[in-house]
């Protein structure tokens, strides 16, 4: 997929796969990819600038653990970052309207 689609999203995917559970940076490399089927494969480079980001915004919250024999930074969603993802999510609706009402427009009446 290409890189400047994912532009202006990815705190969004970040919040979401952070809904659920926390999780270390590699695992939400790997959470990003599984649920879109494959088709998003995010550099690290781009996702812990966002998590850091996102964790100085106050949506994250982020801790050292030893996981697997190796400490990893887990980052878990605050209340702060639920109620800014239900704001992208509809944000994201009223995207994806708009835009689908251009690009499939109804037949007229």
């Amino acid at each position: 997929m290409n890189a400047d689609a994912l532009r202006g999203h990815m705190d969004a995917l970040l919040l979401s796969v952070l809904e659920q559970e926390p999780l270390h940076g590699y695992a939400i490399i790997e959470a990003l990819q599984a649920r879109s089927g494959g088709t998003l494969n995010v550099p690290t480079g781009t996702v812990y600038p966002a998590l850091r980001r996102l964790e100085q915004a106050g949506y994250l919250t982020g801790e050292w653990a030893t996981v697997g024999g190796r400490k990893r930074r887990t980052y878990r969603l605050t209340s702060a970052g639920r109620t800014a993802l239900a704001g992208e999510r509809s944000a994201w609706r009223e995207f994806t309207g708009a835009i689908g009402s251009v690009l499939e427009p109804r037949s007229a009446r």
